[in-house]
């Protein structure tokens, strides 16, 4: 974790308040209500995502979230709107370091940490296609972590009732009625639920990133939907096709790290199949490495977004 901290303190100006990127050209992020359908795409109902404030930063800061009721055009109805959403903000000691909290399961004690702000959203139109927004923070309300420099808030987005679709953005800002970037910040989850997009032309993107004690990863997606194919790409790799999974499954494949990955971030794409078109697709993943670890999935990749580059020299690849 050392050198992630390196990295991150090195890495070119980056303002990555957006949640989805604009480099992951995901649509929405994606939770349903607890009484959902898993065929639908959402394993367990729940969705934890972290923020970085930078240690010079201290000035207060908002969590902003688009669309944040369940109605409208913009989330998916299951029947009838009946569903209601929780979100979570925490910080202080252990909203991050607690081994539960970067986990993908919504188990123990995953709401470690001192809460700041919740808040309940049913079917509500005050809110249908606009911000709400949480705050104001103080960056030192946050857990301090050395190897990110900086403070480290959550927040955890969950259905609590109801089995209608959530799609919903976040936004990282530094005032609370318009989204200004936060120079230096980031966001990462352990464990991406997404919606993909109802178009074949668009390819969407996670960047695990990968540290010097990783050898292997393994990626695990759910309800992929038979959807196209997921390509590994780096920048020594110009493409590993990874195992997809069916409707309401699991599927899992590994990748073996070579040394010029180290130090880098992996770009998984996601690339639908042009016939016939895979209509409110909705997609879980994460990657772990050989001792079970989830990697994060920065919003803004650390190193940047990784291009195949054929004029590295690339020691020989063994046999997947």
């Amino acid at each position: 974790m050392m050198i992630l901290s390196v990295l991150l303190a090195g890495n070119c100006i980056s303002f990555a308040q957006p949640v989805p990127a604009s480099d992951e050209n995901i649509p929405y992020l994606m939770t349903f209500g607890s009484d959902g359908e898993t065929s639908w795409g959402d394993d367990d109902f729940s969705q934890t995502f972290f923020f970085k404030i930078p240690s010079s930063y201290n000035q207060p800061f908002y969590i902003r979230v688009y669309d944040p009721d369940i109605g409208g055009d913009v989330d998916e109805i299951n029947g009838v709107w009946d569903t209601r959403m929780s979100y979570e903000i925490f910080g202080g000691e252990g909203a991050w370091s607690n081994e539960d909290a970067r986990g993908v399961q919504p188990t123990g004690a995953y709401k470690s940490g001192t809460m700041l702000a919740t808040k309940v959203f049913g079917m509500d139109n005050r809110y249908d296609d606009k911000w709400y927004t949480f705050g104001p923070f103080n960056p030192t309300e946050g857990e301090l972590r050395e190897e990110f420099d900086g403070y480290i808030f959550k927040i955890i987005c969950e259905g609590i009732s109801g089995d209608d679709g959530n799609l919903y953005r976040y936004y990282l800002s530094s005032e609370a009625d318009e989204n200004v970037a936060i120079e230096d910040g980031n966001a990462f989850t352990y464990e991406y639920s997404f919606r993909m997009w109802n178009t074949t032309d668009n390819v969407s993107h996670i960047y695990p990133f990968i540290d010097t004690a990783t050898i292997f990863v393994k990626q695990v997606n759910f309800d992929w939907d038979n959807d196209g194919y997921i390509r590994v790409v780096s920048r020594v790799r110009r493409g590993l096709l990874a195992k997809i999974s069916g409707e309401d499954h699991w599927a899992d494949s590994k990748v073996k790290i070579i040394e010029e990955e180290i130090n880098s971030s992996l770009d998984f794409q996601f690339i639908k199949r042009k016939d016939p078109l895979v209509r409110n697709n909705n997609v879980v993943i994460s990657v772990e490495n050989q001792y079970g670890e989830y990697l994060e999935f920065f919003t803004v990749p650390i190193g940047g977004v990784p291009v195949y580059d054929p004029s590295i020299n690339v020691r020989k690849i063994e046999k997947q």
